[in-house]
């Protein structure tokens, strides 16, 4: 896990999410129609806590959790400036496969939105979501965020040099074969697993979790450009609040889950 640590110690993930705000706010939009009015919290593999500031903002009890210390330490800073830090039981460097000092069916909810998008082997998968059921309550929902195997082939054929070995198709076939990718450029995006959709509800199944609904997290738009999306922009943000509600209102259509760049898993622990 050091290679991770390293690559999210440089990342910038809350501007991405910034520059990319679509993903946020269809996802947002989801997780607040199915949580309950109030509760504790568990952001699990939060990065720097941009989901846990909105909820920390609604008035939720949070408990935030990374793999990469410095953005444990981002997130805590962010709280602080935000006048939240109240709402926070605590900031926690902790790997998602364990989650050592979290007591068991402490949460009413939880979040796991980047870990699975790095568990190259199955019974880290497995273990992670263990994990998840553990600290959830009976009846707790959870957020899972996974990346399809399929978008993911589609973005490498559009632009394979950007993400070798997938310029080959040697490399595409390891990539449907396995679902693991592992990129031939230093410093890139890397050690990362992609999920057959079919594949997601069952394995959370096997877990302990019934599935609500999977949604996508892009909609129909993980392929416009920031330069497409600037057409919409300059319509005003009425007009442009608009298009996103559309967006969002078809998110949940399960035929363009393949196609999303990142898709949310929504659950309830039995």
């Amino acid at each position: 896990m050091d290679h991770l640590i390293t690559y999210y110690s440089a990342f910038d993930e809350w501007g991405r999410l910034q520059r990319e705000p679509l993903e946020f706010t269809i996802n947002l939009h989801h997780i607040f129609a199915h949580l309950p009015t109030a509760g504790r919290i568990l952001d699990n593999g939060a990065g720097p806590g941009q989901y846990s500031m909105a909820l920390a903002e609604k008035g939720y009890c949070m408990t935030l959790t990374d793999l990469t210390p410095r953005l444990v330490e981002i997130a805590e800073a962010k709280a602080n400036d935000l006048g939240l830090h109240g709402s926070f039981d605590g900031f926690h460097t902790r790997d998602a496969r364990d989650l050592d000092g979290l007591p068991d069916e402490r949460f009413d909810a939880a979040l796991l939105l980047g870990p699975m998008y790095h568990l190259q082997e199955e019974k880290d998968r497995v273990r992670a979501i263990q994990e998840l059921h553990r600290v959830t309550k009976p009846g707790a929902t959870v957020f899972v965020a996974f990346m399809p195997r399929t978008a993911f082939l589609r973005t490498s054929l559009a632009q394979p040099n950007n993400w070798k070995p997938n310029h080959t198709a040697e490399g595409l076939d390891r990539l449907m074969t396995a679902g693991a990718f592992d990129h031939a450029d230093e410093g890139r995006f890397t050690g990362a697993y992609y999920f057959g959709v079919s594949e997601i509800a069952p394995f959370m199944h096997a877990q302990g979790f019934e599935s609500i609904k999977t949604i996508a997290s892009s909609s129909v738009a993980g392929a416009i450009t920031p330069e497409q999306w600037d057409y919409w922009r300059q319509r005003g943000e009425e007009e442009f609040n608009r298009v996103v509600q559309h967006l969002i209102d078809v998110s949940d259509d399960p035929h363009i889950l393949g196609m999303s760049p990142h898709v949310l898993y929504i659950g309830r622990r039995t």
